[in-house]
């Protein structure tokens, strides 16, 4: 498969990021994760983009920091700069790219502000959209639902720390769907993909990242129609996924930038 170089800044010893000026070219970056992403896109080709930067973001193999020039997007898709601009607009949009001028666009880096206002609002979105999905969810739901957890399982057990974080970002996201409030499902896809940076940054305690239980009786309390104990579990493990967060300084990442690209995903 066709690779993709980028500038990285590398985040060292809990200062901002430095620029590293290094271009790589062993970042490899699928046309398509099979996760289902959605954009609203109408070119296919800047859909295609989109999905899978926003998937290479969301797995961690884009750290927060790292330069998306359109020249460098555009030969790895054989895509023209106006497709590759579209693209990276929409990132934007969804607050996971930002875009400055004479500078070109970056994956975000949220403020230690900024995450606690992410986890505000899933806060108070996303057990309404628990409570939702108990309300409609039909058997075939929960057996999505349960094939997703086994998923996330898998990667834990194997240490693949970037695929369980995406993934539990992608469980979050199919509850929202069962809900059937698009609105509402589209506010929790930005707040999770905002939430996947936040991690990035101020995570400190691995088992709060996916923790292993609280999806499981989630996937329960939804299954039995149980709305306002959906909700409440929803609540509880939102308030557990803060607490495993650093939000005092910025942590420093460890590895040096050859063990930041070699993670898994």
């Amino acid at each position: 498969m066709k690779m993709i170089g980028y500038e990285m800044r590398v985040p060292s010893h809990g200062n901002l990021c430095e620029d590293a000026s290094v271009s790589v070219s062993d970042i490899d970056i699928p046309a398509d994760d099979g996760r289902g992403l959605r954009t609203g896109l109408k070119s296919p080709r800047s859909a295609r983009i989109y999905e899978s930067l926003l998937a290479a973001i969301l797995d961690h193999r884009l750290a927060p920091g790292t330069r998306l020039p359109e020249d460098e997007v555009g030969a790895h898709f054989g895509a023209s700069r106006t497709i590759v601009r579209a693209a990276l607009q929409a990132l934007a949009h969804d607050h996971v790219v930002t875009i400055a001028p004479n500078r070109g666009a970056q994956v975000a880096e949220p403020s230690v502000a900024e995450a606690r206002h992410v986890f505000e609002a899933r806060s108070l979105i996303e057990p309404r959209v628990a409570a939702l999905a108990a309300g409609r969810a039909e058997a075939a739901d929960i057996e999505r639902l349960k094939v997703h957890l086994a998923e996330e399982h898998d990667a834990l057990a194997r240490d693949e720390q970037s695929r369980a974080i995406a993934l539990s970002a992608g469980f979050h996201n199919k509850v929202a769907e069962i809900a059937g409030q698009p609105i509402l499902e589209g506010f929790v896809r930005e707040l999770t993909s905002r939430s996947s940076l936040v991690v990035a940054l101020y995570w400190r305690r691995r088992d709060a990242i996916c923790e292993r239980h609280a999806h499981h009786e989630l996937v329960d309390a939804i299954g039995a129609g149980a709305a306002e104990r959906a909700a409440d579990l929803m609540r509880s493990h939102l308030v557990d996924i803060l607490s495993g967060l650093d939000l005092t300084q910025r942590p420093s990442r460890t590895g040096g930038l050859s063990g930041l690209l070699s993670m898994p995903r």
